[in-house]
């Protein structure tokens, strides 16, 4: 084969890794730009944060007249220094104090009554606030060894309970079946079914009440059985239990009534106090993951005028560090020189790529109020149909920029905090050739369902001929969608007595 060489011409697209670098900060959240924040920190030492005292409502251009030999690169600072005051351990802001006291001085004197700690309050000790509020949580299970430790029984009987309690969920509900737990123990012990029966009935007097059940019907009937015996309406409510619990589901109170001789008032009453009951005992041991959420933008309204602004306490204010800057040697090029170059520009790409994050937010969030206006002034109900095409088209932007810039980014408005992708929804037509949002008719159908009869709960079909009735054109099957999205059960299982 001939060797040759040819020329060609094409195009490629590439990305620099800088332009890498801003496509990856513009999509991390708040605590996440954060972390990358002080990773950069750490690693370059040409970056640093600012000490300079600053105004938080400073304009760009007063940024940029004060800046240094960094020129516009002091215009992507953020800060999160304060104004001079000094914050003691327990967040009160106290004065300056003298070195030297006089001997008669009282520190009574000098620190307010505020700066003292608060004293402890409930079961929590003095040493022990920091470790009560971040110890995990107490477990269902280790709750009920606690209390089996405390009752007498016998060894084969203490082997029956904790088989019976590793079988019980997190809910407090049994998922074994008496007669697996009574196979499982043939081999080794010599016991009989109804023994099994007998330490099943003495965990089910744990706390919480309710716990080691089979089912609903008997973790209800268990908590009745704990209530006082001269608790008003305990009958009735235990006969409901016992023989009418599928007509209670399905809210045929007219049935309940008619079988068991009862007048409306009784029923009424009997359904209160099985309310009163808790079908999920194990729950208040369920470990609660606690979710914050640090707005990257807020909205407030001012002289008439819906204004956007982004968190300043997001990121800290960087800057490039002088010190190190003024080492760099033009035409050295020394292992030290040269990282001290790369780091330069690697700390002038992270300052560029922070700013153009935060243009970016701000603009997009910009386009999405103005857009959503009615929603700030009207609520949900007044929300108007919006896509990504529609933002990316307003901003110059492609619908993928939009996309990273909307998750995981949140907003503050006087109605709420609203993720960016909430402002986004489809649309549904409307008889009058318009187009309304899905988020708004969500918001119809939820007041509709408030607004109801609890005796003669709205249907889905009902639901849809009243929004027809407004001009908005809805299939049953999506109104039943939408329901469900917003967890309301259906008409059936609404139905209650007034």
């Amino acid at each position: 084969m001939k060797q040759s060489l040819q020329l060609k011409i094409g195009q490629q697209l590439t990305m620099t890794p800088q332009l890498q670098q801003a496509i990856r900060l513009l999509q991390l959240s708040t605590l996440d730009l954060q972390q990358e924040i002080q990773q950069a920190l750490e690693n370059n030492p040409m970056l640093e944060l600012s000490e300079d005292e600053a105004p938080q409502d400073a304009s760009p251009a007063e940024d940029s007249s004060a800046s240094t030999n960094d020129g516009p690169l002091e215009s992507l600072e953020h800060t999160a220094t304060g104004e001079g005051t000094t914050e003691t351990a327990t967040g009160e802001v106290s004065e300056s104090m003298p070195d030297d006291l006089p001997v008669d001085t009282q520190w009574d004197d000098l620190l307010s009554s505020g700066s003292a700690p608060p004293a402890p309050s409930g079961d929590e000790g003095p040493d022990g606030d920091f470790e009560s509020r971040n110890a995990p949580a107490e477990s269902l299970q280790s709750h009920l060894h606690w209390q089996l430790n405390l009752t007498r029984l016998s060894d084969t009987d203490r082997c029956i309970a904790l088989a019976i309690i590793d079988a019980t969920d997190g809910n407090g509900r049994l998922q074994s079946s008496l007669e697996d737990i009574h196979e499982s123990f043939e081999a080794e012990l010599d016991i009989e079914l109804d023994e099994v029966v007998a330490v099943l009935h003495r965990l089910q007097q744990f706390e919480p009440a309710g716990v080691c059940t089979r089912d609903l019907q008997e973790c209800l009937l268990v908590q009745l059985q704990q209530l006082p015996a001269g608790t008003p309406h305990l009958e009735q409510a235990r006969l409901i239990l016992n023989r009418h619990l599928p007509q209670l589901a399905s809210g045929d109170f007219n049935q309940i009534m008619r079988r068991t001789r009862m007048k409306e008032d009784q029923l009424r009453d009997a359904i209160a106090l099985l309310q009163t009951l808790d079908p999920n005992p194990g729950e208040t041991f369920a470990p609660r993951e606690v979710e914050y959420v640090v707005p990257d933008v807020f909205v407030s309204k001012k002289e008439g005028r819906w204004l956007v602004e982004l968190n300043p306490e997001i990121a800290p204010r960087l800057r490039i560090n002088s010190t190190y800057a003024s080492m760099i040697k033009r035409a050295d090029s020394s292992s030290d020189n040269t990282f001290l170059k790369d780091n330069l520009q690697e700390a002038r790409w992270f300052l560029k790529s922070l700013q153009s994050r935060n243009e970016t937010l701000l603009k997009v969030a910009t386009r999405i109020v103005e857009h959503q206006r009615n929603f700030l002034e009207y609520g949900a109900e007044a929300m108007k149909p919006l896509v990504l095409a529609e933002i990316a088209e307003a901003v110059d932007m492609h619908e993928s920029t939009i996309s990273r810039v909307t998750t995981q980014k949140y907003m503050h408005t006087p109605r709420g905090i609203y993720e960016l992708k909430y402002f986004f929804s489809s649309h549904v037509a409307t008889t009058a050739g318009g187009e309304c949002s899905s988020t708004a008719i969500r918001a119809l159908i939820r007041k509709l369902v408030a607004a109801e009869n609890p005796r003669k709960p709205l249907s889905d079909s009902k639901i849809a001929q009243l929004l027809e009735e407004q001009g908005i054109k809805v299939a049953r099957r999506t109104i039943a969608k939408y329901r469900e999205t917003l967890h309301i059960p259906p008409s059936n299982e609404r139905k209650r007595l007034v």
